[in-house]
């Protein structure tokens, strides 16, 4: 498993340009070189609720070199139900997902109940589908994962978007799956981090997470840094990301006499595709959300953010719960000790 060194290295390798500026350069002592503003994926308000600014989404320069056709990369932007994911073309799987999650979002409000005979989503009524809205060229196709030896990891998870069937559905696109390791990962290490995401909101009024699949070099014995990485399909179609990022922003009243004044906590964790054992301390993943951004070429929260912001494990515990979801779906006797998220 990656020390926060090592990322940090690997953040250097990586080159990073996005919406047309160049994202900060991060240095080993965590200090930041003055470059061009690049806006954020995610604004904050004054009450805490966020936002896509326009910048973020709008299209490219128009310019007369390209008068026919501009090559690209385009980052295909996808509103969903249940969140909001840009696409990755080139990778096959989404370059980044963002969720805003409340006790409303994941119906666990008593202030906000369900309406009467309202859907709600169901797992077991939804199929992994390839997303028909991409370019054929560009999509991630069933096929492609077929004796992989990869799982179909749900960038956005299944129980995050409990709030209809079509909201669940959306999280079964290909287009909100990249590889990743089966058994101690995907089943196991990465449920319980996205467990206590949602566990979040039992202590924060609004909790944004994204979700981030990346590609860090290692180093080889001769000493040279290098990225590598499998590819899955027949032609090869898919890239297994090496790691994938968490990173989340969550928002709640400063005090009971000043409920519009929010206190913001922010933090990232990186962790790699890899079986990681249920001992790992979820704190030894911590990474700076500026090595994140590094390394994916995005920013994700403006400097006044950061700078207002506590790190989210100096306001809630960062201690994942061992649950074994997966065997509790298999074995129909351990549901009642053992219950799925929610």
């Amino acid at each position: 498993m990656p020390s926060a060194a090592v990322v940090h290295a690997a953040c250097f390798a990586v080159g990073a340009v996005v919406g047309g500026g160049v994202a900060a350069v991060v240095s080993a002592h965590g200090s930041r070189r003055p470059g061009p503003t690049v806006p954020p994926i995610v604004e904050v308000g004054p009450t805490g609720d966020a936002k896509l600014p326009s910048a973020a989404v709008s299209g490219a320069l128009v310019s007369p070199v390209l008068k026919y056709g501009h090559p690209g990369p385009v980052p295909d932007l996808l509103v969903r139900k249940a969140y909001t994911a840009a696409y990755d073309r080139r990778h096959r799987h989404p370059a980044w997902t963002a969720e805003h999650l409340t006790l409303a979002s994941l119906g666990k409000s008593a202030l906000v109940p369900s309406p009467d005979g309202s859907e709600t989503g169901d797992r077991s009524r939804s199929i992994f589908t390839e997303d028909e809205t991409l370019p054929v060229p560009f999509r991630a196709k069933l096929q492609d994962y077929f004796r992989s030896g990869y799982d179909r990891g749900h960038m956005v998870p299944a129980a995050d978007a409990k709030i209809s069937q079509e909201a669940m559905n959306e999280t079964f696109l290909l287009s909100n799956i990249a590889p990743q390791v089966g058994d101690g990962f995907n089943r196991h290490y990465w449920a319980y981090v996205e467990d206590w995401c949602r566990r979040l909101t039992t202590s924060f009024a609004d909790v944004y997470v994204f979700t981030i699949p990346l590609y860090l070099p290692h180093k080889d014995p001769d000493g040279k840094w290098r990225v590598s990485y499998e590819v899955i399909g027949s032609p090869p179609n898919v890239s297994v990301p090496t790691h994938f990022a968490k990173v989340v922003l969550a928002s709640r009243p400063s005090s009971p006499k000043t409920p519009d004044v929010p206190e913001i906590s922010t933090g990232a964790f990186v962790l790699p595709n890899t079986i990681i054992p249920d001992e790992a301390p979820f704190e030894s993943f911590v990474t700076p959300v500026e090595a994140v951004e590094r390394a994916a070429g995005l920013t994700l929260f403006s400097d006044a953010v950061k700078n207002a912001s506590k790190h989210i494990c100096q306001t809630t515990k960062c201690e994942v719960i061992v649950r074994r979801f997966d065997e509790a779906r298999k074995r129909p006797e351990l549901r009642r000790t053992v219950s799925a998220p929610k």
